[in-house]
């Protein structure tokens, strides 16, 4: 048959001109081809030569810039038009199907019409990104042309009474409307670009984000398409695969998205809102449009989801017509018309719709929720950021009473704004999922007619239920979190203090009490998850359908409802959040109360300060340049008249609201002057120097800054002062950071710091030197390194005031008198810097300018040495005994071997475990990796491949609960097919018995009769089996993921809890605790979740796929080129969304910590007036983690969109092949629907596949590191005795014999204690002293077994102690630690965990300990609670506490270890003679820093580098000349 332009019949009234040219349909067709030629032929040369110059884009790095006005006006209209153009394809070639003789004319005009429309767009696009506007003359002339010839057709045919029943008539003028309004957009681009008539053309810049090379995330700047298809990540996603993604590799956030304008945003909406729900709408104020464009969306793909259903009916209808003869169609114009219902009454044509309707759909569903997302995360940065301003006012007070802990503000940031975010992303379903169910109804009901109604009635019935049982799930959800923070508490509790638990044998204590709370957890998580599958479950069959339209919207329906539970239970987490959001934002800030005039109000402010006054002179708005100037003027006042630095005057100060802490404070501190205060363990001494600085409340009274008589600086408010707080607070970052702190690097300064604080040597040990990272994440220091690093950032520091509080608290002898002589009393006092010094160490009073003597918060005196000695000789004869000297006669001897080596030798064993447990994590991970040119490339492989291993580790875990899973997931999905296939089955008998009757004129009635009850009976019986067996399978999942999540933790905190001391000297706490929160929060919630969704996806698709291919065996065919496509789609994805989960989680850490980090050093960070530097540094975490997120979101679009073009492809091949099949080879139509039912659920299910194969690899990461601990050798806690043998009251006596000791910490590392030997007799007292690092704490922790004891022994009693079990032996020591920790409960608790001691023992060690009047006046006395690690007492007290926690155990051997560092001297003396009293009778071993502490012992032993060095009673010690015991003596006085 040959083809004709207007076909080739004889008798053909197409080429007839009778009655003029345009009056001919084929010539009005061909004259259509005219303006398509002409574009397709001028723009062509343009596109493919290429442009000649490209100058205008040197200015500009993203080919992206839009620029011209109408810009996504254009891109909509040509979408409409290339549809429409699509339809006048169709309806030319089904009108042409009806006569013998093809006429080209009704569809290859369209065809040109169509490629010129994608030709338009293609060039309209590369022009503007050119930004080549004159070249737009092409388009003007074709949308004229066009226009024109479209007018003239439309027109001809109105002439000759075509109308509106003619398909053609519409769309004819349709396309003259779409070409008109494509001419006004150009003429529109012609006005506001002024490229023609116009004699200056508009200058337009690119936006500043277009500008900026660094901004790579480019959605809000790119063309509709690429929005929609997302098709500007290509080039991201597919260099994944070349290189790792990075924080380089992702850029900068776009200036729309930073956290900042988002804050700034929310910060507006949250001050013009007040009320009960004010938080909810301020976030509807800040965040609303964009939701609702998102819901928008989420509309329209809704409604064009039930285009499905429909097409599947039609079809379906279509092939079940008998009689296939369709009325002639009208003959008008020599051309032949079709009506719309003809039209649409073709199956192939409603197979075409479908595929456009799905991927219209599903564009529209992936940009809901892209702009959810965007919105959530948006969302997120500004809440973090408003939180984080917040903490930087928060009341110190709220902190250290237990009101707020760091756990909870880090469980605001990680928990509670992330539960906001996911409300945002599934707000769209909440206004979608009633509209769908309302659609599907009325859509079921006019397919199925009454029995639509039933099912309706029984969702209607289920909703209130839903909403009962969302309740229930909110309460569990609320008490599965309570009890996993809980549990992190004690966790973290019992990481932080593993090594006191360890000497105390209570270990298995601790480990129990995280047990319990773990078991009510699971127990809680389990009624969780439990109570939403059984609910899910209910109602995911709601499918006694009669037809496939029916069966495909209840799968329709079944996503709301399977959603509805999850949104609920969204929507009240949210709910929680917001509650627990706005209660924190109305908790107590530190006040900006105005005071009377001639005052300056406490609060750190953030004003901006008048720059006229020098004081200020280190403010963040100035430069530092002004230092000097600053100085010298005040200096100058110095000489002039008299200049105090800080003055109270009758203060009244609190933490909370009852009684004053410190009580009617008078004091003047003068400037440039070293003032120092001291007093009794807890007598207020800290608080004072917070009260200064404005971080404790006042009741009354003024603090006043840089008081000086007839000068500008009265009434100023507080400059930056440099604080070295008693806990000293570290910095994640490298050591030079922590103590420049953001000052620029001054050398010679910076090296007589370090010389100063003595801190050369510990520098040379670390691995980087001074850019070695420290603090949590870092690598962990002893507590003297800490402190000396808090004072050397005070010192470097170019402040007016200094203030520290107890520096030498953890420093032995030397190293306080390196730091006294050189750092304060040399480098400060040159620099006439004001310096309050708060002390224990009286020896150093002479130095003291002014001495201010506190006692019960009160001021005891204060004044001159001098003035003290003339006012109050009783306090003065008081010190002068407990400093052990000579009126004011100091001794300056500096030691020159001044090393803390055991700090040192800590540091050095750390350095070298971390290189060890690096190197064998190496060999554990691959032993291939060998060549270093392969490693990357290794690297590369690595990451494409799934971690089997770790999938295995899981899945063992599940033990036999495994094989339940497997069959149970394999019945119910064989169950769902069969179910199908029966109804396919069961419809096709209907329609044939139909066709029959109708046939043999009988009822349907009848027909019924014919078949009896069975068909009905067997799809109840098997859609009763699938509703049991979904309740089996959601059970069986459960069990497992419950099962497999205690199986690891318990296996974790055990192998954890008996691991030995080195694990955690060389694994940051922060690496432990993680596996213990968010990785097993992962295995508790995610993994099941994933893994019954990978299954569940995974089954389906096969399923799906192994129908349609039985339906149509051609379709194999087509599955191969869609299979490898999918293969390549999924296999770049799951690089790039690894990597880039990754990267969220890993720049989540950093924010994190950063906020934890804030609120511990909240008081430094004020004093040093450094908010807005530590604002600035959030903005650039939050804006990091934001970009990860948003670039994740970015490529799971990306998938998802592939995917669904893919499964849309799919759909069409299907209905394609199904109906030529059923046309031609009499395929029954229940088949045919059947078919198309399940291709419609394959481009469902096929990006979940995917996307959940990449959520398990990611969450897989959780097991593989939890695996990784769970490989640590435990110690050995066995002996050759059983705990039986080990006699009941061991060790009676206390005797001690140390036989050829030798002890080291690690097989690899040299010994600290070398060939020792001793004798201690019971009841002695014995001393050992030595410089630091001389092995003296190594002696201490070998009697617990706490090192590697490889050579000579230690018996007590008689007994070997190598031979007991651990537990036994540690059980019966009591040893005082230098670090004192205490663990959040109560004070009964805190001494006895076991519950052994009866109250009047425990009375009595606090009596000992000098406690007793403290814990008598606290509430509830031996029951009052302690907060997280002893906040709520002073660190002396917590000291004592310790000592009282020893005493308590009453066991004969006492080992003290440097246990008075941070108490007073008077109270250390008490406790000297208490203990030689109260301890008369057992063995006494005390490692002193203080050498007189053990003056009054039995037995002093010198210990130099492992070895005995002097081993004798002090006396003797002391008459020999050259006894090193006497020069320490000397040196302490």
């Amino acid at each position: 048959m040959s083809l004709a332009f207007c076909g080739n019949e004889n008798n053909s009234l197409a080429y007839n001109v009778d009655r003029g040219v345009l009056n001919n349909g084929c010539f009005l067709d061909a004259l259509n081809v005219v303006p398509h030629i002409f574009l397709l032929f001028i723009t062509f040369p343009i596109l493919f030569i290429g442009w000649g110059s490209q100058s205008s884009k040197v200015h500009i790095h993203h080919s992206t810039w839009l620029h011209f006005p109408g810009h996504n006006l254009r891109w909509l209209l040509t979408f409409i038009l290339l549809f429409v153009l699509v339809c006048e394809i169709a309806e030319g070639i089904v009108s042409d199907g009806f006569t013998q003789s093809h006429h080209l004319h009704l569809y290859m005009p369209a065809g040109l019409a169509f490629m010129a429309g994608i030709t338009s767009i293609i060039y309209y696009h590369n022009i503007e990104t050119s930004n080549f506007p004159k070249l737009l003359l092409a388009l003007l002339f074709y949308w004229v042309l066009a226009f024109l010839m479209k007018t003239i057709k439309f027109a001809k045919y109105t002439e000759h009474s075509v109308g509106l029943r003619q398909l053609r008539y519409c769309i004819t003028g349709l396309l003259a409307l779409l070409y008109g309004l494509l001419l006004a957009v150009e003429i529109n681009v012609i006005l506001g670009r002024r490229y023609l008539c116009f004699t200056e053309a508009t200058e337009v810049k690119p936006p500043e984000d277009l500008q900026d090379l660094g901004v790579r995330f480019l959605q809000p700047f790119v063309n509709l398409l690429s929005k929609a298809t997302y098709w500007w990540m290509n080039t991201f996603i597919t260099a994944a695969h070349r290189r790792p993604i990075d924080l380089k590799v992702i850029g900068k956030l776009p200036i729309a998205m930073r956290a900042l304008t988002n804050y700034l945003k929310l910060r507006k909406a949250f001050e013009s809102q007040r009320g009960p729900k004010w938080i909810w709408r301020a976030l509807r104020q800040a965040f609303g449009r964009p939701l609702i464009i998102s819901i928008t969306f989420r509309f329209l793909a809704d409604l064009l989801g039930f285009a499905g259903p429909l097409c599947i009916s039609g079809i379906v209808h279509h092939i079940s017509k008998d009689n296939r003869t369709i009325q002639p169609p009208i003959k008008l114009l020599g051309v032949y018309f079709i009506s719309s219902q003809e039209f649409l009454a073709n199956a192939y044509v409603l197979a075409v719709l479908l595929f456009f309707a799905l991927i219209l759909q599903r564009t529209f569903l992936q940009a809901s929720y892209y702009v959810a997302i965007e919105t959530g995360i948006n969302l997120r940065g500004a809440i973090q950021t408003k939180i984080y301003n917040k903490i930087m006012r928060l009341c110190t007070s709220n902190m250290s009473m237990g009101e707020l802990t760091v756990g909870q503000i880090c469980n605001l940031v990680a928990i509670d704004t992330n539960q906001l975010m996911w409300f945002f992303f599934l707000c769209p379903n909440l206004w979608a999922m009633p509209v769908q169910i309302i659609v599907g109804v009325i859509l079921l009901y006019y397919l199925l007619g009454i029995s639509a109604l039933i099912g309706a009635t029984v969702i209607a019935v289920l909703a209130p239920v839903q909403y009962f049982v969302a309740t229930k799930l909110s309460q569990a959800q609320k008490s599965t979190l309570e009890y996993s923070s809980e549990r992190l508490k004690k966790t973290n509790e019992l990481l932080r203090g593993i090594k006191l638990l360890k000497l105390y044998a209570w270990e298995h204590i601790f480990c129990h009490s995280v047990e319990e709370t773990r078991g009510k957890e699971l127990t809680s998580l389990q009624t969780f998850t439990f109570v939403v599958h059984v609910h899910i479950s209910e109602e995911a069959d709601l499918s006694p359908a009669v037809a496939f339209a029916s069966l495909s919207l209840f799968h329709i329906l079944v996503t709301p409802l399977f959603l509805l539970s999850s949104v609920v239970r969204s929507t009240v987490k949210a709910l929680v959040s917001a509650q627990k959001l706005s209660e924190f934002f109305s908790s107590d800030e530190i006040g900006d109360e105005q005071e009377p005039n001639a005052t300056m109000p406490t609060g750190p402010s953030n004003h901006k300060t008048i720059p006229s006054c020098p004081r200020n002179h280190n403010n963040k708005y100035q430069a530092v340049v002004s230092t000097q100037l600053s100085h010298n003027v005040l200096r100058t006042l110095c000489f002039l008249e008299l200049v105090e630095s800080v003055v109270i005057t009758s203060g009244y100060f609190t933490w909370t609201d009852g009684t004053p802490t410190l009580s009617n404070i008078n004091i003047k501190v003068p400037f440039g002057q070293l003032t120092m205060i001291v007093g009794q363990v807890g007598c207020g001494k800290s608080s004072l120097l917070l009260a200064a600085l404005g971080e404790m409340q006042r009741v009354s009274g003024t603090v006043t800054w840089n008081i000086c008589f007839h000068c500008v600086y009265l009434g100023r408010k507080r400059g930056s002062v440099a604080y070295a707080s008693q806990k000293p607070w570290l910095l994640n970052a490298t050591l030079v950071e922590n103590i420049t702190f953001e000052m620029p690097m001054i050398k010679p300064r910076y090296k007589a710091v370090i010389e100063a604080c003595s801190l050369q040597p510990d520098i040379d040990i670390l691995p980087q030197g001074d850019q070695t990272e420290i603090g949590e994440r870092g690598i962990i220091l002893s507590g003297g390194q800490r402190q000396r690093i808090g004072v050397a950032r005070a010192l470097y520091q170019q402040t007016n005031v200094v203030l520290l509080d107890d520096p030498f608290s953890a420093l032995d002898i030397h190293l306080s008198d390196h730091l006294m002589q050189e750092g304060i009393c040399k480098l400060l006092r040159e620099e006439k810097r004001t310096v309050v010094l708060v002390t224990h160490k009286l020896q150093y009073l002479p130095h003291a300018d002014w001495i201010i003597a506190m006692k019960d918060g009160t001021i005891q005196t204060e004044g001159t040495l001098k003035d003290i000695q003339n006012s109050d000789p009783k306090l003065f004869e008081q010190w002068k005994t407990l400093m052990h000297r000579q009126d004011g006669e100091f001794e300056k001897e500096t030691v020159a071997e001044s090393m803390t080596v055991l700090e040192r030798k800590n540091l050095r064993r750390a350095m070298y475990s971390k290189e060890a447990a690096k190197t064998e994590e190496e060999h554990e991970e691959e032993s291939v990796e060998s060549e270093e040119d392969d490693s990357l490339s290794q690297a590369m492989r690595h990451r494409t491949t799934i971690p089997w291993r770790s999938c295995g580790v899981y899945l063992s875990s599940a033990g036999l609960l495994l094989p339940l899973l497997l069959l149970s997931q394999l019945f119910k999905h064989t169950l769902m097919v069969a179910i199908d296939y029966w109804l396919a089955h069961w419809t096709s008998h209907v329609i044939t018995a139909k066709m029959d009757a109708t046939g043999r004129n009988c009822t349907v009635a009848q027909v019924r009769g014919q078949f009896g009850p069975t068909k009905p009976n067997v799809f109840s019986v098997l859609c009763c089996l699938g509703i049991v067996l979904c309740l089996v399978t959601s059970v069986a999942v459960e069990w497992t993921g419950l099962r497999v999540a205690k199986e690891l933790h318990h296996n974790l905190l055990s192998k954890i809890i008996l691991a030995p001391m080195r694990l955690f000297e060389t694994t940051p706490l922060g690496n432990i605790l993680n596996r213990f929160s968010s990785d097993t929060n992962t295995i508790d919630q995610h993994i099941p979740a994933t893994l019954e969704c990978l299954s569940r996806s995974t089954l389906l698709c096969v399923s799906a796929l192994g129908v349609i291919s039985y339906v149509t065996p051609v379709f194999l065919i087509a599955l191969v080129p869609l299979a490898i496509a999918c293969y390549f789609i999924q296999k770049y994805f799951r690089v790039a969304s690894r990597d880039l989960q990754q990267l969220e989680d890993s720049t989540q850490l950093p924010l994190l910590s950063h906020f934890s980090e804030t609120v511990e050093g909240l008081t430094t960070i004020r004093a040093f007036r450094y908010e807005s530097r530590f604002r600035q540094r959030l903005l650039e975490y939050t804006d990091a983690n934001n970009i990860a997120s948003l670039f994740l979101t970015a490529a799971n679009r990306w998938l998802e969109v592939r995917m669904e073009y893919v499964g849309a492809c799919v759909v069409l091949i299907a209905a394609v092949a199904s109906i030529s099949n059923s046309l031609y080879n009499h395929l029954s139509t229940g088949l045919v629907g059947l078919g198309l039912t399940y291709a419609l659920m394959v481009s469902n299910y096929l990006n979940w596949m995917v996307r959940n194969l990449a959520d398990m690899e990611v969450q897989l990461g959780s097991v593989k590191r939890i695996n990784g601990l769970l490989k640590t050798e435990p110690e050995n806690y066995e002996g050759l005795m059983a705990a039986s043998q080990v006699p009941d009251g061991w060790p009676r006596q206390g005797e001690i014999q140390i036989q050829n000791l030798s002890v080291r910490y690690d097989t690899t590392l040299k010994p600290v204690l070398k060939q020792v030997n001793a004798h201690i007799s019971p009841g002695q007292k014995v001393g050992i002293c030595g410089r630091t690092g001389s092995g003296k704490s190594s002696f201490s922790l070998a009697f617990f077994r706490m090192v590697d004891m490889f050579e000579g022994r230690i018996i007590i009693d008689d007994i070997d102690i190598a031979k007991l079990p651990l537990q036994t032996l540690r059980s019966r020591f009591s040893i005082i630690l230098q670090d004192p920790i205490l663990f959040s409960g109560t004070i009964r608790f805190n001494l006895d965990p076991e519950m052994k001691a009866t109250d009047d023992m425990l009375w009595e060690a606090l009596e000992i300990a000098q406690l007793k009047p403290v814990v008598k006046t606290l509430t509830g006395g031996l029951d009052a609670m302690v907060t997280e690690g002893g906040e709520n007492f002073s660190q002396g007290q917590r000291q004592l506490f310790c000592l009282a926690r020893a005493f308590a155990r009453k066991s004969s051997i006492l080992i003290m270890d440097e246990a008075t560092a941070s108490i007073d001297m008077a109270t250390e003396s008490i406790l000297q003679k208490v203990v030689m009293t109260a301890f008369a009778d057992r063995t006494v071993v005390t490692i002193a820093h203080r050498v007189h502490t053990i003056l009054n012992a039995d037995l002093v032993i010198v210990m130099k580098r492992g070895i005995i060095l002097e081993y004798d009673r002090p006396q003797a010690l002391l008459e020999k000349e050259d006894s090193v015991f006497a020069a320490f003596v000397k040196a302490d006085k």
